[in-house]
């Protein structure tokens, strides 16, 4: 992949990142707020802009979501690759959620 092809599919995904991020927010803000693991302001901005402020935003050539799952117990529950591994497939991803939640409360 040249790099013009890498920076083009980061533009993309950018793009496509922030349009989600604005529909969630103008859906159900508190829910968005949440689910994309931002602050009150940034959603407030990121409801607001254009889409050619999105566009000049997403063809940057940094990355602008990221992982929230900063340990390896998140990632064992999301993947169920843990040495005890559970059958209950909901049982697992609901006790990521509830950590991750307690991760996002934590940091507002």
């Amino acid at each position: 992949m040249t790099d013009e092809q890498l920076n083009a599919e980061i533009r993309d995904a950018n793009l496509t990142y922030l349009m989600l991020a604005q529909n969630l927010i103008r859906k159900d803000k508190a829910a968005a707020l949440f689910r994309l693991g931002v602050s009150e302001e940034s959603a407030d901005l990121l409801a607001t802009l254009s889409a050619a402020q999105m566009l000049k935003i997403a063809s940057g050539a940094m990355l602008l979501c990221r992982f929230r799952m900063d340990d390896d117990m998140v990632w064992r529950l999301l993947t169920n690759h843990s040495a005890s591994k559970v059958d209950n497939d909901a049982t697992t991803k609901l006790h990521a959620s509830i950590l991750m939640a307690g991760r996002f409360a934590e940091a507002l």
